[in-house]
């Protein structure tokens, strides 16, 4: 492997860590997109994303009595170029989360399961102390589970051969080689160890694997034809945006966009592989927000969260934040190349899906969180004109978030 791309495939991984790079001067033209004057402020904001470096950015906004806005700007893919519609199908990253956590609560439901049973009682040996914790607090990152992403020996291994298959059991291995971060219960830490662990209690528990699960569970009576999780295919069926790292960063010595769509998702498994579509996202947070997934009891159990800080929760795979328009239910998820954030009501009625084809730069982050805030407000349909930018949120992916 030559040094460019093992330089380039750094970038990738180290871009899904932090949720930053450096600034870029390239951008892709504007390209067609479903314009309605009511949100033709958050148009603009969209084509100035491509503007600033962004290949390609989709919204779609549902304030809850008409019909849901949709719009894009930029590419779905550079070379040939190739335009963006809002139906596009993103890698989804860390939303992910969210899907597994209901398989998980379903099976709470089902009597098969339970939120206090410890981790050996389920994967006997495979976590130092298991006996100590429980699903609960893999769900809402109360562990102290290392997070297997944060190993740099695991970042040379994805370098080397983008395209190798991890094992869970593997991705589990590198976490416990580092000692806990702390008791469990006691503190909270993002790790996406604890969803991997997830995983392989689901597929104890069912004896099927995690996509077969979310298949039956989620996907098919959702009617959600366009969100698939694969297990080890690099390749993104259909209609699709292509992910892309932008030059300006040492790492990537080129002055082009490189595209970085191809990529072994198994390294990702329960914590981040899912792929999907914003209709489908806002179809899946209805359904589960409005209590067609999950049993009042179990949802409660779900909504209830460990509170970090005045204005962020984190509770069984989904997070709520304050904000200046209401308060939002969600998650947000960070790949090499996609950047997806997914935000509801507490009822699910009103709905925001916001998808871009690269991750955050010194130059797009700022203008991403202006426009989230005025996606926030369009989806309670408050006046967005004075939306001000909301820095938690995309600093939030990058720093608790990862």
């Amino acid at each position: 492997m030559t040094r460019t791309v093992r330089s380039i495939l750094f970038t990738a991984v180290l871009v899904m860590l932090v949720g930053l790079i450096a600034p870029s001067s390239v951008s892709a033209a504007p390209a067609p997109a479903e314009r309605q004057p009511e949100n033709a402020r958050l148009q603009a904001l969209l084509d100035e994303l491509v503007a600033t470096g962004a290949p390609g950015v989709l919204a779609l906004v549902d304030d809850g009595p008409g019909p849901a806005w949709r719009g894009a700007s930029g590419a779905a893919q550079l070379d040939p170029l190739v335009p963006l519609r809002p139906s596009a199908r993103f890698r989804v990253g860390s939303i992910t989360k969210t899907f597994v956590s209901v398989v998980v609560l379903q099976l709470v439901g089902e009597g098969r399961l339970r939120l206090d049973d410890s981790v050996e009682r389920w994967l006997p040996g495979l976590v130092p102390g298991g006996h100590a914790i429980n699903v609960r607090q893999l769900l809402n990152h109360t562990s102290g589970i290392f997070n297997y992403t944060d190993d740099p020996e695991l970042l040379n291994a994805v370098i080397a051969d983008p395209l190798r298959t991890f094992t869970p059991e593997q991705l589990v291995a590198v976490a416990t080689a580092h000692p806990p971060l702390f008791e469990p219960g006691t503190s909270w830490s993002y790790s996406n160890t604890n969803y991997i662990l997830t995983g392989l209690i689901i597929r104890t528990v069912t004896g099927r694997g995690v996509q077969a699960e979310l298949q039956r569970r989620i996907f098919t009576p959702l009617g959600l034809r366009d969100t698939s999780f694969p297990v080890t295919d690099p390749d993104i069926a259909g209609y699709h945006a292509h992910g892309y790292l932008l030059p300006g960063n040492p790492f990537i010595p080129t002055d082009v966009p490189i595209d970085v769509t191809r990529i072994n998702p198994s390294w990702a498994w329960a914590a981040g592989a899912v792929i999907s579509t914003a209709d489908d996202l806002a179809r899946f947070y209805r359904a589960l927000l409005g209590g067609r997934l999950l049993r009042p009891a179990l949802l409660r159990e779900m909504l209830t969260t460990v509170q970090l800080d005045p204005v962020f929760g984190y509770g069984l795979g989904i997070f709520s934040m304050r904000t200046a328009c209401g308060t939002i239910w969600g998650h947000d998820g960070g790949v090499p190349g996609y950047v997806t954030f997914a935000f509801n009501n507490r009822q699910g009625t009103r709905n925001l899906v916001l998808m871009m084809s690269t991750n955050p730069d010194a130059q797009t982050g700022p203008l991403l969180d202006l426009t989230l805030s005025t996606a926030v407000c369009e989806m309670f349909d408050q006046d967005a004109s004075h939306a001000a930018p909301m820095p938690t949120q995309v600093t939030r992916a990058a720093a608790l978030l990862r």
